[in-house]
């Protein structure tokens, strides 16, 4: 059963989302939106064996305007203790599952194209074509963050907390991106940039996320050797192919701190677009992340479960059944373990019914 100190989160949301439609004045202030999405779930594991699991994941966010320039975001998720998955498993004996502060941040726009924002937050990154190279698309990194564009122009930072230690200095994250876009003819644009990200505080100690290497390289007593700091670079190109709407990407960072096993780059394409019922959407991905190339504890957890030392193929497809009902797939057919000696091959297969609400 969920605590009341984690009840009161969700009492709050519902509250103010009730408040809605009690309060007029509060009619144009509040955006409430969220999802819920079921998947069938079938993973291959060379030397392992197969699994097969139904799951599912609920998120709930609540956006409330307190000034013209200054919006507070509140959002809950379910699958608590994981940075990089909101997933639960099917299965517990019916028991009742809690949910944990997703999103919790301030945004305020300071001036014309600049916006800081502070507290755990969406993630304010750029990532060419949606990749996972380095970030899960559910991790929601907790510091401050500031983004800035014009017309053509832009630029993100940020700097967030990992871990906070009693006994040693804390491990911070740095991470600063800018690029621009230019128009190549009639409905083509090509997106370009580069960045650096570091992290600080991180030979010595534990792997982040529970202790777990996930492909890093770790001492005897299971701690980082190395540390991160990356340049990357990163681009996509949009454009219509007999009038489908088609993305080309590609992304690319090194670990400048190493060096062996120090690459992680990804290219793809994207096909179509999800607005209305009846569109849809088709992906294709090659990636290859070397055993040190970035931090494992963060990129994408369904690629050979999540890590580095990986490569090979993500391919996904979404239809909308409703403007707000999606059936979808994705295959993951992937290589890991290679340069540790102990290389496996998994196929994982996703099937995918979401429900979104706003």
């Amino acid at each position: 059963m969920a605590t009341p100190t984690r009840l009161f989160p969700i009492l709050l949301l519902l509250a103010a989302f009730d408040a809605r439609t009690d309060d007029a004045a509060w009619e144009d202030k509040l955006d409430f939106s969220g999802d819920l999405r079921l998947r069938y779930e079938s993973i291959d594991r060379e030397g392992v064996g197969d699994t097969d699991r139904t799951r599912y994941r609920v998120r709930a966010a609540l956006d409330v305007q307190m000034t013209e320039t200054i919006n507070v975001v509140l959002g809950l998720a379910t699958a608590t203790n994981n940075p990089i998955s909101r997933n639960v498993t099917f299965g517990n004996s019916f028991s009742t599952e809690d949910f944990g502060i997703d999103l919790a941040y301030v945004e305020w726009q300071a001036a014309d194209g600049l916006t800081l924002l502070g507290g755990k937050l969406k993630n304010p990154m750029f990532r060419a074509g949606r990749t996972q190279v380095v970030y899960d698309s559910d991790l929601t990194p907790e510091g401050l963050a500031a983004e800035w564009h014009n017309d053509h122009l832009f630029a993100v930072g940020g700097v967030f907390i990992i871990e906070e230690r009693a006994a040693s200095d804390d491990s911070v994250l740095f991470h600063g991106q800018f690029g621009g876009d230019i128009e190549l003819g009639d409905g083509n644009t090509l997106t370009a940039g580069a960045g650096y990200f570091t992290y600080s505080n991180t030979v010595g100690e534990l792997p982040f996320f529970f202790g777990v290497p996930r492909g890093n390289t770790v001492d005897d007593e299971g701690l980082y050797v190395y540390d991160y700091g990356n340049v990357e670079m990163y681009a996509e190109f949009d454009t219509r192919v007999s009038g489908l709407a088609t993305m080309l990407f590609a992304y690319w960072t090194t670990n400048t701190e190493v060096d062996d096993e120090d690459v992680a780059w990804a290219v793809g394409v994207r096909l179509g677009g999800t607005r209305k019922a009846g569109d849809w959407t088709a992906s294709w991905e090659y990636r290859d992340t070397e055993t040190d190339a970035v931090i494992g504890a963060f990129n994408e957890s369904d690629f050979a479960a999540g890590g580095t030392d990986s490569r090979g193929h993500v391919l996904s497809g979404k239809y909308l059944l409703h403007d707000r009902i999606s059936i979808g797939g994705t295959a993951y057919l992937v290589e890991s373990g290679g340069f540790l000696g102990n290389q496996a091959d998994t196929r994982r297969y996703q099937l995918d019914l979401e429900f979104k609400f706003d």
